[in-house]
């Protein structure tokens, strides 16, 4: 088991270079390729940025990250694609070693350290499996590269297949070929555990399998990190997996670190609007085009008051991002129904439903509404309001979250 930590770690590459290999300390890199998602940043960014950033040499894929994962504890790692991601785990891992900064295991840098001799077990998103080995010649293979006796190895292997629950040993006397999407990652995930490692790496493990076996391998993986109390890092975009899977989650974005923390102390306290835009199922409503006028926020055409704490913080004319939760939006009244409803005090705003999605595993649904130049969210009940209607809502002021337009810096 290993504390992991990343100081002042930052990782660039030129846009001349992408597809055609970077230079490493000493070595070329072993792909001889850009990772593919900084391949999509670079026209991304080209697309969304101002020109100067555009034509930029250079792409920071790491800016500057300072992390820390306790000893057996789990961080997973969300963010859009090409914010760095797996490029921050093969860092860790000794994959890539351009870096600047410092990469420390139990408080020692391990620039110099090979990536065989650090005990690491990696799981990928193609499962990466050698086709022509048998499952037992997969999870072997560790022994044979490092020379460990045959009967050291079988016990190895028998000691796994057994943690791996039941039908695994039936997989060991087939090849990958001949295996189901779940199949071969659970052969993938042994063949990481049989080398009892220190540090487990998953790079987007599940993102290949149907929704029941996605469900299904990631109750074995809860299983396993609980088990062993390995130290784990988890990419992934499934914010289910994260919540179910991690201790504590990383929110990237653009090779930077925008918060990290609990799920649900990220999702109720972001510290921008990037993150409380991200976090959530669904996500935050962030409405933008505030200004800050005689003490209130004016936005579109509806004006509200703003709390002492925030009104102490802002200046007439600044640029203000409102947000608030979808399920926190009260439903007032709307035109298809004939009963109004008791709401808390706050900005009462009128529109109309454009769009309705239904869950009827929950009993609500999330009502799409558009009021004059706002569009927003909100979760009420089934039937509570149909396309077309006329609804007025109103927002909470306890519920009420504000971004400052430049910075995207929660104002609290």
């Amino acid at each position: 088991m290993a504390t992991i930590e990343l100081q002042d770690v930052s990782r660039h590459f030129d846009r001349s270079s992408l597809g055609s290999g970077f230079s490493r300390r000493g070595a070329q890199s072993s792909s001889g390729q850009a990772d593919r998602a900084f391949a999509e940043r670079v026209v991304n960014q080209a697309e969304i940025e101002s020109a100067a950033h555009a034509n930029s040499s250079q792409i920071m894929a790491l800016d500057h990250i300072n992390l820390t994962i306790p000893d057996g504890q789990t961080l997973a790692i969300v963010g859009p694609s090409g914010c760095g991601k797996s490029t921050l785990l093969r860092v860790v891992a000794g994959l890539d070693t351009a870096y600047s900064g410092r990469i420390l295991y139990d408080g020692a840098d391990v620039i110099d350290l090979p990536t065989k001799d650090r005990y690491i077990g990696m799981v990928f998103q193609s499962y990466a499996l050698y086709p022509h080995f048998k499952g037992q010649g997969n999870l072997g293979f560790f022994f044979k590269l490092h020379k460990i006796d045959d009967k050291a190895a079988e016990e190895r292997i028998r000691v796994t297949a057994e943690m791996m629950g039941i039908g695994f040993e039936a997989l060991l006397d087939r090849k990958p070929g001949t295996l189901s999407g779940g199949q071969q990652q659970r052969v993938a995930i042994a063949r990481a555990i049989v080398r009892n490692p220190q540090l487990f790496l998953f790079d987007e493990p599940l993102s290949n399998l149907d929704a029941k076996l996605r469900v299904q391998t990631r109750i074995e993986i809860k299983r396993l990190l609980h088990r062993f109390g390995i130290t784990a890092i988890y990419v992934t975009h499934d914010q289910i997996e994260a919540i179910a899977l991690s201790d504590a989650v990383a929110v990237m974005r653009a090779g930077k670190l925008e918060q990290v923390g609990e799920y649900v102390a990220l999702r109720d306290a972001p510290a921008t609007s990037f993150v409380a835009g991200f976090l959530g199922m669904p996500p935050m409503n962030l409405l933008p085009g505030g200004v800050i006028a005689d003490g209130a926020l004016q936005l579109g055409e509806s004006r509200l008051p703003l709390p002492d704490t925030i009104r102490a913080q802002v200046h007439a004319g600044q640029g203000v991002t409102l947000g608030i939760r979808p399920e926190t939006i009260q439903l007032a009244w709307a035109s298809n129904a004939s009963v109004h409803r008791p709401v808390a005090g706050g900005a009462r705003l009128r529109g109309t439903v454009h769009m309705i999605e239904p869950d009827f595993a929950r009993q609500e649904q999330t009502v799409y509404i558009h009021s004059g130049a706002l569009d927003f969210a909100v979760i009420t009940d089934l039937d509570a309001a149909i396309v077309g209607a006329t609804v007025e809502v109103v927002f909470p002021d306890d519920q009420l979250y504000f971004f400052d337009a430049a910075t995207e810096l929660r104002i609290s």
